[in-house]
C-alpha cells in the first residue's frame, strides 16, 4: 500500500483509520467496484466530486458511489447558484489527485468539502486513500472534524 498524501496526514493528526486495497481496472473506475471489491455496501463507500460553483469556486462534494449528486442541492449547499462538474483534466492540478483516486483528505489546496448525510448512519466509511484501488476506512466523524466538512443532503 502506497502511503499517500491523505495517509500521512491522517496519521499526523492521530487520527484512526484503516486501508483497504483492491486491483481495479482502468476502463471501469466505478466506486461500485470498489465497493465490491472492499466488501462494504456500496451506501458505505463515498466518491470525492469536485465541482466549480459560480459564486465560490471550486467546491468538493462526497457522496455513496451507489447514488448521483443532485447539483441543486450542491449549489444551495455552497451558497451558489449554480454549481457543476469540473473537466476531469483538471483534477490533477486542482487537487493533486486523479480521477478515480480522489480523496477529500490532502489536496492540494482546502476547498470548501460537503459529505452527504447519510454518511452519519455508518460507524465508518470509506473514502479514496487518494490512489486508485486504495480506500481509506474511517469514522464519518473524524472525516468531518479533520476535514471541517458540512453535512447535508447531497444526492437525487
Amino acid at each position: 500500500m502506497t502511503k499517500t498524501n491523505a495517509l500521512r496526514l491522517l496519521s499526523q493528526a492521530g487520527i484512526p483509520y484503516r486501508t483497504a486495497s483492491y486491483d481495479y481496472d482502468e476502463a471501469d473506475l466505478s466506486g461500485l467496484k470498489a465497493a465490491q471489491a472492499i466488501g462494504f455496501p456500496p451506501e458505505q463507500v463515498f466518491k470525492t466530486l469536485v465541482t466549480r460553483g459560480d459564486k465560490r469556486g471550486i467546491l468538493v462534494f462526497c457522496i455513496p458511489v451507489c447514488c448521483t449528486l443532485d447539483l441543486k442541492k450542491a449549489a444551495k449547499a455552497a451558497g451558489d447558484k449554480k454549481v457543476e462538474m469540473v473537466h476531469q483534466n483538471e483534477l490533477l492540478p486542482l487537487t493533486g489527485y486523479i480521477r478515480g483516486g480522489c480523496s477529500p483528505v490532502g489536496m492540494k489546496k482546502a476547498y470548501p468539502t460537503f459529505l452527504d448525510e447519510t454518511a452519519e448512519l455508518y460507524d465508518e466509511i470509506a473514502v479514496s486513500a487518494g490512489a486508485r484501488g486504495q480506500q481509506l476506512i474511517l469514522s464519518p466523524a473524524d472525516l468531518i472534524d479533520y476535514g471541517q466538512l458540512q453535512v447535508c443532503d447531497l444526492t437525487e
